[in-house]
């Protein structure tokens, strides 16, 4: 009951979190500094636990795949708000099922656990989601459509965020099998931030007052994306503890759908019942990917 209710924050969480990226990445604010504001407000409680908190030990190796983690997750996110500033949160949402696609390759290629036959339908399942997703003329071909859909810049964005996110994913869970979810969470709020704060001041110094700006301006959207990002992230978390990664990764694309309707409801996007049935046929996938794994 516990994982269920874990896992149904996580779904929840991603696509709000997503949202108040997105708002933030029309008002201008830049993605790199999006991310570092983040973690900083996420590294406040951080502290304030390693201060008067219990121990939170750790076992050898943990630093390596936290650092790791930490770098991988302020790139992926940075990545995230830029694909999200160029493209609608109804379709850069969905392709996130693709995340159990790559965890089943990997899965294959790294330690030899061949697909079942529902598994390789999930994988078909949802590659031909994505048919539904792509935006195209009523006149014109799937072909053209899909050559047009890869090749858009947000897109490929999301891709490159997906990849880098599902391999921080596995560092993760290396850290949590040498600590525990809540001493991955406070360092990786914490390693996060100082990442992020060492890219900005060492590459775009001159911006950092501009930036300062904007966050006092939408401070409460910084707030806000702060907590669904910390729930979503602590889900997470919590999730891994319990699941294997392949199936933590295909449960959390039931998100796709909330995606969807919060593109809809927050930034007026179209063509959302086409949508509404692509993430539908994507989350099928994933389901199957689950039970096939469940079953191995």
């Amino acid at each position: 009951m516990i994982t269920a209710l874990v896992v149904a924050a996580r779904i929840l969480a991603n696509p709000l979190s997503n949202v108040f990226q997105k708002q933030l990445a029309q008002r201008q604010v830049g993605p790199l500094f999006v991310v570092g504001a983040t973690h900083a407000l996420l590294t406040m409680p951080a502290l304030l636990l390693l201060a008067v908190g219990p121990t939170l030990p750790t076992r050898p190796g943990f630093w390596a795949n936290m650092a790791l983690a930490a770098v991988l997750a302020v790139a992926g996110n940075a990545t995230l708000v830029l694909a999200l500033e160029r493209g609608d949160l109804s379709v850069l949402g969905p392709i996130n099922a693709f995340k159990a696609l790559v965890s089943m390759v990997l899965a294959t290629v790294l330690i030899g656990e061949l697909p079942t036959p529902a598994g390789l339908a999930g994988m078909f399942l949802i590659v031909g989601g994505t048919v539904f997703v792509i935006d195209r003329k009523p006149d014109e071909r799937s072909g053209p459509a899909l050559r047009g859909f890869l090749g858009d810049p947000a897109v490929r964005l999301r891709f490159a965020a997906l990849g880098l996110s599902a391999t921080e994913a596995v560092f993760l869970k290396r850290a949590i099998l040498l600590s525990s979810p809540l001493a991955s969470l406070v360092w990786w709020s914490i390693l996060g931030c100082a990442v992020a704060g060492l890219i900005l001041a060492t590459g775009y110094p001159d911006r950092i007052r501009t930036e300062l700006k904007h966050a006092r301006l939408q401070w409460r959207t910084f707030v806000w994306l702060a907590v669904t990002t910390g729930l979503m992230q602590g889900a997470t978390l919590f999730a891994f503890r319990s699941l294997q990664v392949g199936y933590a990764l295909a449960l959390f694309q039931l998100s796709a759908l909330v995606s969807v309707l919060l593109g809809y409801r927050y930034f007026d996007e179209r063509r959302i019942g086409r949508r509404l049935i692509g993430a539908a046929v994507m989350v099928a996938g994933a389901a199957l990917i689950v039970m096939a794994g469940h079953r191995g």
